[in-house]
């Protein structure tokens, strides 16, 4: 499997988690912190983030497998560079949604859809519903 992947739905699910109601970026992703944000697949499967307050992010893929990487904020956008495992050294940034609780309808990387919320809670399974 190509480890770009990996990258790929890590990125876009940062961008749930970052609410556009504050108008510093960094308080857009504070909302973040301790919470988990869900890349949720059409096969139902998904991918969890965890964003720490030093710029550093962890994961789970929808296999299961660890993520680690680093996250900036860009203008309105959130970017995730992933360095665990190793991936292209590229960032991927995604513009923040209106309502991290609803979440939003959007693509990872490689243009699957997925839906991006923000879950409250260090959570380690999918929530049902």
């Amino acid at each position: 499997m190509n480890r770009t992947l990996f990258l790929i739905p890590a990125i876009a699910l940062a961008v749930s988690a970052l609410p556009a109601l504050a108008a510093d970026p960094m308080a857009r992703v504070a909302s973040a912190f301790g919470n988990t944000v869900l890349s949720i697949y059409p096969d139902g499967r998904s991918q969890k983030i965890w964003l720490q307050p030093d710029g550093a992010w962890t994961g789970l893929s929808r296999r299961g497998i660890p993520l680690a990487g680093k996250w900036s904020v860009k203008g309105d956008k959130v970017c995730l560079r992933q360095t665990h495992p190793p991936t292209l050294p590229i960032s991927f940034c995604q513009v923040f949604p209106d309502d991290p609780a609803k979440g939003i309808d959007a693509r990872d990387l490689t243009g699957t859809p997925i839906h991006l919320k923000l879950v409250s809670g260090h959570i380690d399974h999918t929530p049902a519903g």
